[in-house]
């Protein structure tokens, strides 16, 4: 199970290459606007004694209602962050990984965990079916019953059964938070909508040693990435380029597309945990000033470049946050 975790998170995933824009859409008005996912296998992986590492590995599957696979979410972070940054107040958002199967109705999915809760929170964005061009976020969060087995080579968890039943059937409800109308100004006290990025256009190219495998990479060349990104919120866009390296993590700068934006944002990526880091402030009156950070864990899928010992790794639309909701 360990490998095929481990398999999920460092290998080229197939589904990453499916088309986007192939989802339907979800009614966004009503008095109460509710989803749901039935949670299938569940399960937190310690960090693997072999490696040394210390990565801890939690991945569970998103179901419908008839029990098909629509979203496979799989996350690594060190074990003592027990989900948040470094182990601050920063949960680490992950992508949630379309499988292919028909009538997803969703533009992105991602998931966090509070493991010292056992607690995992969604969140989904889509297309409004009732509103054309407008986007919908929508959040929930499940707290988990595990059962956890440890040994000297192995430990993990998984949700807790009745003794002698099958396991309870798990759903996660989610509820529609918001769905932004258009731009708005992010520095305006009355505006209280959850700020969270859209990733898009994902690009980075790397270049390992003849004979490299993706779980031991080595690698002699690195691009660092580049991407946009779209504030769910405020509805700013902004272009981001990595500008130089320091012992694993690259550092860069996001320029607003809009020029007249009073908005900028800078990243960090770490190329060990592939943990990236968005700071994004604005340009207050009087002298203020507002920011925001969020933390995700960006998985790709790399191919090699033809003809060269390169590969371009990209990923589709992944989104996370500044904080749980």
């Amino acid at each position: 199970m360990r490998a095929q975790l481990q398999s999920l998170v460092l290998v080229t995933i197939a589904a990453l290459l499916l088309p986007s824009g192939a989802w339907a859409a979800r009614p966004c008005t009503g008095e109460t606007v509710n989803f749901e996912y039935r949670l299938g296998d569940v399960r937190y992986d310690g960090p693997d004694p072999s490696k040394n590492n210390g990565l801890a590995t939690i991945a569970a599957s998103l179901q419908t209602s008839t029990g098909t696979p629509v979203f496979e979410c799989v996350a690594q972070w060190p074990e003592q962050w027990a989900g948040w940054f470094e182990g601050d107040n920063k949960p680490v958002w992950a992508d949630c990984i379309f499988t292919g199967a028909a009538d997803a109705q969703d533009d992105t999915v991602s998931f966090a965990v509070d493991w010292k809760t056992k607690t995992i929170y969604l969140v989904h964005t889509f297309g409004c079916s009732d509103k054309p061009g407008s986007v919908g976020l929508a959040t929930g969060s499940i707290t988990l019953d595990v059962t956890c087995i440890t040994s000297d080579d192995n430990s993990y968890c998984v949700p807790e059964a009745p003794e002698g039943a099958v396991r309870p059937t798990l759903n996660i409800q989610t509820k529609l938070r918001q769905v932004p109308t258009g731009p708005a100004s992010a520095c305006d006290e009355a505006y209280s909508l959850y700020h969270g990025w859209v990733v898009e256009g994902w690009l980075r190219e790397i270049e390992m040693l003849p004979g490299a495998v993706p779980t031991t990479p080595n690698i002699v060349f690195d691009s660092g990435p580049s991407f946009q990104i779209k504030n769910v919120a405020s509805g700013d866009m902004l272009s981001c380029s990595s500008a130089g390296k320091v012992n694993g993590t690259f550092a860069g700068a996001c320029e607003a597309v809009d020029e007249e934006s009073s908005t900028n944002a800078e990243f960090q990526f770490d190329t060990e945990l592939n943990m990236l880091e968005i700071t994004q402030r604005w340009t207050c009156g009087g002298g203020k000033a507002l920011g925001i950070q969020g933390v995700g864990y960006m998985q790709g899928s790399c191919g090699r470049i033809l003809g060269t010992d390169r590969f371009r790794c990209t990923s589709l639309p992944v989104w996370f946050g500044t904080g749980i909701v």
